[in-house]
């Protein structure tokens, strides 16, 4: 019989891996008898770990959903897919998606041994997502630039700019941006003494120099208008739109481009950002449904323009 800890590890495991398992079971799984399991389980609760029991025929345990997230037990292929799997998130232009996918990438690429990160950025780097629509940025540059940022700390990386030779660069990064289906670093370069913005999947082998810095006002409302400005990128249009049509329908159409809040059975309000009016309009009219413009008021001039032209295009030739 395993020893006390590394049973309460397995235990532990199997109730990930099932939302509920018989005592008859777990007990046969782990080779313990049922009063063993009984304590094992106890331990887990002390440990802050909410497994759920229940009486008679139908009876056993579960790991109910608690106020803390607890650690997962992956094996080496569910580490490597949760990686890709976030990468991918981090990267997926869904709005308020960003940030937290790259803290959770940085979590998991953390703790991932050598071998592993390399499995990562493999398959990364070879497989084509529908999620991601951009260059596809390695995790480990991604994580090391955001850590970087988050500690404040000096970082040294490869760059090479559009057209230029490769070059060396020593930065006090500021903030990592999503836009536009790419990833920024935005930071002060110290060799050139002025703010930029450096494309990540242009950036090689980041190295923290250990070197603390004290962060200096940026030029610039926010990161993102940073970008946009360095970029010369319009700034999104947000358009709000009343749609007579089930979410589900609007839903099949517009997928993960835009967010859909159900009003009733028959209607739902559809929010999307984007630089182009033509991409909303185009996304409209292939739901194949009535709908009111709510905002702003250069798309309802937009829709107007696109209907005058359609409009047109039916009349007879004089």
């Amino acid at each position: 019989m395993a020893n006390t800890s590394s049973r309460t590890l397995r235990l532990l495991s199997l109730l990930q891996t099932q939302r509920h398992w018989s005592g008859l079971e777990l007990a046969d799984r782990l080779g313990v008898s049922e009063r063993t399991l009984r304590r094992d389980v106890e331990r887990l609760r002390e440990l802050g770990y909410p497994v759920g029991a229940t009486r008679g025929t139908d009876g056993g345990y579960q790991l109910a959903p608690g106020a803390v997230l607890p650690p997962l037990l992956l094996d080496d292929e569910e580490a490597v897919a949760l990686a890709v799997g976030v990468g991918d998130a981090a990267q997926s232009g869904i709005a308020g998606m960003e940030e937290a996918s790259l803290r959770a990438l940085t979590k998991v690429v953390r703790v991932l041994p050598p071998r592993l990160r390399a499995r990562v950025d493999a398959l990364r780097a070879m497989t084509l997502s529908a999620v991601v629509s951009g260059p596809v940025v390695a995790a480990g540059v991604l994580t090391a630039v955001a850590q970087a940022c988050r500690d404040e700390e000096r970082l040294r990386f490869g760059y090479t700019a559009r057209g230029s030779a490769p070059t060396e660069r020593e930065v006090e990064p500021h903030r990592v941006v999503a836009l536009g289906g790419r990833w920024y670093l935005v930071a002060y370069d110290l060799g050139r003494h002025d703010w930029r913005s450096f494309r990540l999947d242009r950036l090689t082998e980041p190295t923290a120099t250990g070197t603390r810095f004290r962060p200096r006002l940026l030029p610039a409302e926010d990161a993102v208008a940073f970008v946009q400005a360095a970029s010369g990128a319009p700034a999104p249009y947000t358009v709000e739109v009343l749609v007579h049509a089930p979410s589900a329908r609007v839903r099949q159409v517009v997928g993960r481009w835009g967010t859909i809040e159900p009003l009733d059975q028959d209607s739902c309000r559809l929010t999307m950002s984007s630089t182009s009016l033509d991409w909303p309009t185009q996304a409209l009219g292939n739901v194949g449904a009535e709908f009111e413009v709510l905002r702003p008021p250069e798309f309802a001039a937009h829709v107007q323009e696109w209907g005058a032209r359609f409009i047109r295009a039916t009349r007879a030739p004089a």
